[in-house]
């Protein structure tokens, strides 16, 4: 029996089993996936034994994907460019990582706005400098944008993001102050926040989508509450929205198919498990 994780710390709000079991009863397959709750301190010596264990691989949430990423002895291109492993598996007797974010992030805008949603974006307006903002500037630097502006509150971070990523692709980078915001959103025909505002018990994000062009799609990471107060704004006014827990899903299928060895679909019988689930909670 094929056996998988996640491990972070906490890990007792991962909605991952669920994906991963519904995914195991649905094809048939005699395998598990289980949470588990290791301490930074004792990282290492995961990552060391999972195998000895009887596990194939497993995901990898916060705080660890950076520690996973100095961890492991091979990593895919789009783990070197993010810096963080968010997969891990071994292939003839070798750690390997890999960060599916970007994947699941993509995969939903493609599957929420249909395929050539980005010929009507010239902008990306990305919120947040962090380890998730890295991922999505790094699916958006695959796309034919023109221009991704990156905001951040700490500006400097959002200027390292920048500099990290600008050999990556032709797409022009460029870093934003937080109260210069509400400036750059008349221009910006996408707008994604992958900040914490907004997020069940933090502040909500407060930005004037009046700004925003009429064709703009508004996009948050933020699964947890489903509609955040920035969702409900802008579907109030008539703009296209993408909710957070799509990347969840479609980040989760790539792991999936490597341990168990069968490409598994998001489905909306899968997403209907998940927000019942959201919702049970609340």
């Amino acid at each position: 029996m094929t056996k998988a994780f996640v491990v972070g710390h906490p890990i007792k709000h991962s909605r991952s089993p669920l994906i991963h079991g519904h995914w195991l009863k649905e094809h048939g397959i005699a395998g598990s996936y289980e949470r588990i709750d290791v301490e930074p301190v004792n990282f290492g010596h995961f990552l060391r034994k999972f195998h000895e264990q009887g596990f194939a691989g497993g995901n990898v949430t916060i705080p660890h994907k950076e520690a996973a990423f100095a961890g492991v002895a091979r990593r895919t291109e789009r783990a070197e460019r993010l810096k963080a492993v968010n997969t891990l598996w071994i292939e003839n007797g070798v750690l390997w990582g890999d960060n599916t974010d970007v994947l699941g992030f993509m995969a939903n805008l493609d599957q929420s706005l249909g395929i050539g949603w980005e010929q009507a974006v010239d902008t990306a307006l990305v919120l947040g400098a962090g380890g998730a903002a890295r991922g999505i500037v790094a699916g958006l630097q695959d796309r034919p944008l023109k221009r991704i502006v990156v905001a951040n509150r700490t500006v400097s971070k959002a200027e390292e993001l920048v500099r990290d990523f600008e050999r990556y692709s032709a797409v022009k980078l460029a870093a934003l102050a937080w109260d210069e915001l509400n400036g750059a959103l008349a221009g910006s025909q996408l707008i994604v926040n992958t900040t914490s505002l907004g997020m069940a018990g933090q502040p909500p994000l407060l930005i004037d989508l009046d700004k925003a062009p009429d064709n703009a799609i508004v996009s948050d990471i933020v699964y947890v509450p489903l509609k955040t107060p920035l969702l409900a704004a802008a579907a109030a006014q008539g703009l296209r929205t993408v909710d957070g827990l799509g990347m969840l899903l479609h980040q989760a299928v790539p792991g999936f198919e490597r341990w168990f060895g069968v490409r598994p679909e998001v489905t909306p019988d899968l997403r209907a498990l998940i927000v019942a689930d959201i919702e049970g909670a609340a």
